[in-house]
């Protein structure tokens, strides 16, 4: 895995207006969650995370990817010129080099994957995710899967991956642990990438929508969903035995995540980015997030 400098994120003037690259000091999204990269710069001194990941780089190279390439759909000028044009237009936004997407026949769920290692990663979109979203939706979800790829997720997100599928079975003893730190980096890591699919798109409400959506599963309904009441769940999540399914899960709660892309959209980091002034510092927003996503 490739060493790097993991000091605490810094609030830095960007260069490109409406653009957000890399910081030169971290390496990863400028914008990316402090939490993200603190929990990061642990995992590869666990010696069960670097088996598991060794072994997830040999299956993947392996199996997975035969798979993916032999059922999926390559996304190009030649083949869905529109959707290759929201990919180029993400890359360019987030500064990093035009991915690999394919389209997966999958009518039933709405979701998006990002897959592989740190040289060969593959962007992964469900057919009916395609089918239900606008161009404006579509960039807040493409941009989300390419912060995986500028903040160097990849690996990791692939293990966490295929450890919460069972298909990482012949290191049984290192699962579990693994697992564990795995999902809890992971949760951190989906609020830095729902960032990048908000600079992406630019648009807080259009982010909440796919949020909404990727909620319900349902068109029809979400027209009739409250915000604030679902906002409201939050408050339920934190009590009880049951918070303690989340520390197993390497995704944060819905309603958290929508809570935590709400403060984000009101940082001074976004609101330069899209023409406004005023907002709080990145790293009072990160305290704020902390508070929000945190499952014990």
């Amino acid at each position: 895995m490739t060493a790097y400098d993991f000091d605490f994120l810094k609030y830095i003037n960007r260069q490109n207006q409406g653009r957000s690259g890399r910081d030169e000091k971290t390496g990863f999204g400028e914008y990316a969650f402090a939490g993200d990269l603190r929990v990061l710069r642990r995992l590869d001194r666990l010696r069960p995370v670097r088996i598991v990941v060794e072994a997830t780089v040999r299956f993947w190279k392996a199996v997975q990817k035969n798979a993916l390439l032999g059922s999926s759909v390559k996304v190009n000028r030649r083949q869905f010129p529109e959707l290759h044009n929201l990919v180029v237009e993400c890359a360019e936004t987030l500064d990093i080099a035009v991915p690999t997407v394919y389209v997966a026949q999958n009518l039933a769920s709405l979701n998006a994957g990002t897959y592989g290692t740190d040289d060969e990663a593959f962007i992964v979109l469900n057919s009916a995710l395609v089918d239900r979203l606008s161009a404006e939706e579509l960039k807040f979800v493409i941009g989300h899967e390419c912060g995986h790829i500028q903040n160097n997720h990849v690996v990791y997100h692939t293990a966490a991956n295929f450890l919460s599928q069972g298909v990482i079975t012949f290191v049984k003893w290192a699962a579990v642990p693994a697992r564990l730190a795995l999902n809890g980096w992971s949760r951190r890591g989906e609020i830095t990438c729902d960032r990048a699919g908000l600079i992406c798109c630019r648009d807080e409400q259009v982010a909440l929508k796919v949020m909404m959506k990727l909620a319900l599963g349902s068109e029809k309904l979400f027209e009739q969903i409250d915000l604030d009441e679902y906002l409201s769940q939050v408050d339920g999540i934190k009590e009880g035995v049951g918070r303690f399914q989340e520390y197993l899960a390497s995704h944060p709660y819905l309603p958290k995540r929508v809570q935590a892309l709400q403060l984000f959209a009101k940082s001074a980091y976004f609101r330069e980015l899209i023409g406004e002034r005023g907002g709080e510092a990145l790293d009072e927003v990160d305290r704020d997030v902390e508070k929000v996503i945190q499952v014990m």
